[in-house]
C-alpha cells in the first residue's frame, strides 16, 4: 500500500511538474512575442524619426527657397515700378515735345 501511495504522489507531482511546465512555455511564448512586437515598435518609431528629421530638412529648404522667390519678386517689383516710371516720363516728353514740334495749323 505505500507503494501505491507513493506511485499516486509521483504521479500528482508529474502532473503538477507537467501543468507547471506548460505554464512555464506559455509565459515564454507571450514574453517573445511582447519583445517581438517591441522590437518592431521600436523599429518603427525610428522609421519615423528618420522621416520626420528627412521632412525637416526638406521643409526647411523649402522655406530657404520660398523666401529667395519672394526676395526675388520684390526686387523685380522695384525694377519693373523704376521702368515704368521711366517709360512713363519718356512717354509724357515725348507729347509734350510733340506738340512743341509742329506748329498749330501747319502741316508737315
Amino acid at each position: 500500500m505505500a507503494t501505491q501511495v507513493n506511485s499516486q504522489g509521483l504521479g500528482q507531482s508529474l502532473a503538477r511538474l507537467r501543468a507547471a511546465l506548460g505554464g512555464l512555455e506559455s509565459a515564454a511564448d507571450r514574453r517573445l512575442k511582447t519583445a517581438g512586437s517591441t522590437d518592431t515598435l521600436a523599429s518603427e518609431l525610428a522609421l519615423m524619426q528618420d522621416d520626420r528629421a528627412r521632412l525637416a530638412g526638406e521643409l526647411d529648404a523649402a522655406m530657404a527657397r520660398a523666401e529667395r522667390l519672394a526676395q526675388a519678386n520684390r526686387e523685380v517689383d522695384k525694377r519693373l515700378t523704376t521702368v515704368t516710371r521711366s517709360i512713363k516720363k519718356v512717354l509724357g516728353d515725348e507729347k509734350s515735345g510733340a506738340s512743341d514740334d509742329q506748329p498749330s495749323g501747319s502741316s508737315a
